[in-house]
């Protein structure tokens, strides 16, 4: 995939020389005005910005440009934005890599010169994200996207690296708002399925006449309005990991060819009569009791062996300690950055409201 590259130039001429000098190793986007820069800037998230001091409605002058700038870098503090000034202009474009511009280059520009110093440009972009990764992947609070310091969701982290080498289906227990989904997307990524697919699907969300057909699939002339072929969500995910919410919503019928997927690892899709073997990981979660509804007759108890044979319990966010000031600060900090407020802190008044709630909506209400 090509770097994405951002020129900001309301000069045409200029626009159209960096296409045809750039098109063939980026992907370019332009912009005309301060306007523009910030709105493409924020949809394409590119790598490096070359923008013209001299914007409308004052081409003359250089606020425009500084203040583009100054938008980006607000944008995300780690943008890479190259000057492109006259040499009139080169005090001003001094002072805009002074306010966190990467670089500048005087017009006319040299395109050889120019493509040199994308290409560093680009490498260093490299570099800090693989940093960055390497430093997220070394915090002992993070892991994959999950957070958390007490020894509660320590164990969940150690315990997701242990079962997530296996092929045995998981069952993830906790209130809504836990991070069941997360912990799923954990162990699909420490998998060997990790370049696989990974298939989500709340069973509470789909209609019962259509969830036979959305996990199984059905062939054409199945069933009114079954006009093709069409893969289930179990098919689909072959090769990968198939997470299914709210279990225990699944209704009696579904449970029985659920079951005898996962006995066999063999299904047949509404209105077919052949057996497809499937290589599909099954990873369940659910906020409800499921041995209640057992004892209830509501679920099958030969299907929540088959589910449970390893089982991680994600606790509420009220018993979680110190996680709770731990991962406020965190949200804050990631959305103080998003809106270029670097420094904001919680009143003490803020942190102790928050330990004392009880947080029924758990991480996801936080």
């Amino acid at each position: 995939m090509k770097p994405k590259l951002l020129i900001v130039d309301d000069d045409e001429a200029i626009r159209t020389q960096m296409k045809w000098a750039l098109n063939q190793d980026y992907e370019v986007h332009f912009a005309e005005d301060r306007k523009g820069a910030l709105e493409v800037f924020e949809a394409n998230s590119p790598a490096v910005t070359l923008l013209d001091l001299g914007l409308p409605p004052r081409p003359n002058e250089c606020d425009e440009g500084l203040a583009a700038l100054s938008e980006i870098l607000a944008v995300d503090s780690t943008a890479k934005v190259i000057i492109v000034s006259g040499q009139g202009e080169k005090r001003n474009a001094i002072e805009a890599v002074g306010a966190g511009a990467y670089d500048f280059l005087c017009k006319p520009v040299e395109m050889e010169e120019l493509k040199l110093l994308l290409r560093r440009c680009i490498h260093v972009v490299e570099l800090e994200k693989e940093y960055r990764e390497l430093q997220r992947s070394q915090r002992s609070d993070v892991f994959e996207d999950m957070l958390g310091t007490g020894p509660q969701m320590q164990a969940v982290f150690a315990f997701v690296r242990k079962v997530a080498g296996t092929n045995a289906p998981v069952l993830l227990l906790g209130e809504s708002g836990t991070g069941k989904e997360m912990a799923a997307t954990a162990i699909h990524r420490r998998s060997a399925r990790k370049d696989g697919p990974f298939v989500a699907i709340n069973c509470n969300a789909i209609p019962e006449n259509l969830l036979e057909s959305e996990l199984f699939g059905h062939e054409k002339g199945a069933f009114t309005g079954a006009h093709i072929q069409r893969k289930g969500m179990i098919e689909t995910a072959t090769g990968g990991t198939l997470f299914l919410d709210e279990i225990g919503e699944l209704p009696p019928a579904i449970q029985v060819k659920l079951l005898r997927f996962l006995q066999e690892h063999r299904l047949q899709r509404v209105g077919g009569r052949q057996e497809i073997q499937i290589d599909t990981r099954l990873v369940a979660a659910t906020n409800a009791d499921l041995k209640q509804l057992i004892d209830n007759g509501k679920f099958r108890e030969d299907l929540y062996f088959r589910l449970a044979v390893v089982t991680i319990r994600l606790l509420p966010l009220r018993e979680r300690g110190e996680d709770i000031v731990f991962l406020a600060r965190e949200f804050l900090q990631r959305y103080a950055v998003q809106s270029g407020r670097t420094k904001l802190v919680f009143a003490p008044d803020a942190l102790r409201a928050m330990t004392r709630y009880s947080w029924p909506g758990n991480v996801r209400e936080l």
